[in-house]
């Protein structure tokens, strides 16, 4: 049974896989929700995304400082080794003792502290939107990676069942040739479709272990026995209809939104640095003798210690820094007009993506029923040749084509299906609607789904000195240790 969340996405649509010839259902099996699951916990680019996200997370609270107290303290000692004495009279002492601190507490910086700080906190939403992005791509390859395996898988069988065929067709004609009942001509073409079917075979084994191995590197472990993946569902019925739902969902889109956003906050923060800043200062100093100052500096007034504290305002007022202020501002204004643009490029990006997909999931769609067609024309067309072939009304060559032509109709059906499902999932990323939270993966997490808000809820407001995250542990899995892959699929029965 799937469970809940899984089926707002991935069941109730028409579109289904079952490849011909593919592998089937088996206990034991490995799901794709499962196989999403170990590459949301151990996928080394999604990883990499959440530390970066953390480290973006930190600009908050690096941009906040600016604006809050600052207190600094400094402790000195030194001892005199050498002094010069003015006669019989020493007013110089022997150790001395310093101790001082300053303060300073920002009142006014123009506004350019607060702007900072905006553009921080936008910086972060637009963050955990490419992290979402990223998470969807990661998802993304996961699906084509699954659907590719259980792909080849079906061509490896399908082939492997054309060469026993074709070896049993050889066979047969050779015996045929014996009794004189065939010419050498139709030896020759049965040993030739034989050959090519074993190279084909083997091309498909390699393609098997290709997919078996980007397997690998999506999802982090060896894929076992894979079963037939869930329709899909929460798929748009026009082109029109998908591109609305992703102008408003698309986590990429959303990132380049904010990302405008954040550069119109640096053009604030720039301009601040033109305007006074105001500061409230104070300081403290304290030096203490130790008990060597000479009695003729006691007699004269001289203190054995001594310490000062003041506070007040202090303005600062930029009357000129060399054209600085304005080659920022402007500099600040053209990544705004870079970033302005850059949402535009997204935007185009995202609606020719979504309508290629709609198309090809279409397409895909369309060619699943034709090729079931073909599928079972060339079935009854390859027994019809076979039936004439035994009363002289066809040649070996017409078998041999016709077994070939039913060969390639079953190929192209399982791909046909793979395709619909890889585009239809595309689709629906695409639309901002193939999320963790849409897949509902935190079924069998056994946690919760990561959340880049508690981390930057506990970082935001942090203004500790000495506050620090524990060192960072690996997340992700490594597949060195993986076995090269084979192409070895279990016999599957003929279509």
């Amino acid at each position: 049974m799937q469970r809940r969340g899984w089926g707002r996405l991935l069941i109730g649509a028409a579109m289904f896989i079952a490849p011909t010839a593919a592998l089937t259902e088996t206990a034991g099996a490995e799901t794709l929700r499962e196989a999403l699951i170990a590459a949301y916990g151990n996928n080394p680019d999604l990883a990499s995304a959440r530390a970066s996200q953390r480290a973006t997370d930190e600009t908050v609270p690096i941009a906040r400082a600016q604006g809050l107290p600052s207190l600094q303290g400094s402790v000195s000692y030194a001892h005199t080794v050498e002094k010069t004495a003015y006669g019989a009279y020493d007013f110089y002492p022997s150790d001395t003792f310093q101790a001082s601190t300053s303060f300073s507490a920002p009142i006014y910086a123009g506004g350019g502290v607060r702007s900072a700080i905006d553009a921080a906190k936008t910086r972060v939403k637009q963050g955990q939107a490419s992290l979402l992005g990223t998470e969807t791509s990661v998802f993304s390859q996961v699906v084509a990676a699954y659907l590719d395996v259980t792909l080849n898988a079906a061509i490896v069988s399908l082939n492997r069942n054309n060469v026993q065929v074709l070896e049993v067709n050889l066979k047969a004609t050779s015996d045929r040739f014996e009794i004189g009942d065939v010419t050498r001509t139709d030896v020759a073409q049965s040993n030739s479709r034989l050959a090519q079917g074993r190279a084909a075979l083997r091309n498909a084994e390699s393609n098997l272990i290709a997919a078996r191995e980007r397997y690998i590197q999506a999802v982090g472990h060896v894929p076992g026995k894979l079963e037939t993946p869930p329709p899909l569902a929460g798929l748009p019925h026009a082109p029109d209809d998908a591109v609305q739902v992703a102008l408003e969902s698309n986590p990429d889109l959303a990132a380049a939104r904010l990302a405008i956003r954040a550069a119109g906050y640096d053009v604030k923060t720039a301009d601040a640095s033109r305007l006074p800043k105001v500061a409230v200062v104070g300081s403290a100093a304290y030096a203490n003798y130790l008990g060597t100052l000479p009695a003729q500096a006691l007699q004269v007034g001289s203190l054995p210690h001594s310490g000062t504290a003041q506070i007040g305002l202090q303005a600062t007022i930029p009357f000129y820094q060399g054209g600085l202020p304005s080659a920022q501002i402007r500099q600040a204004q053209a990544n705004e007009g870079a970033a302005d643009e850059h949402e535009i490029s997204v935007e185009r990006e995202v609606i020719a993506t979504v309508r290629a997909d709609f198309a090809a999931w279409k397409a895909a769609n369309d060619a699943i029923s034709l090729n079931q067609t073909a599928v079972d024309a060339a079935a009854l067309s390859l027994e019809g040749v076979r039936a004439e072939n035994t009363v002289g009304n066809r040649t070996i060559l017409n078998i041999l084509d016709a077994e070939q032509e039913l060969l390639n109709s079953q190929v192209n059906l399982v791909t046909a299906k793979r395709n619909a499902y890889v585009a239809g999932f595309n689709l629906l990323a695409a639309m901002g609607k193939a999320q963790s939270k849409d897949l509902a993966l935190d079924g069998d997490l056994g946690a919760a789904l990561y959340d880049p808000q508690v981390h930057y809820d506990h970082a935001a407001g942090d203004a500790n000195d000495w506050h620090r995250d524990p060192t960072p542990v690996r997340q992700s899995t490594a597949t060195a240790n993986t076995p090269a892959q084979d192409a070895e699929v279990p016999p599957q029965p003929l279509p």
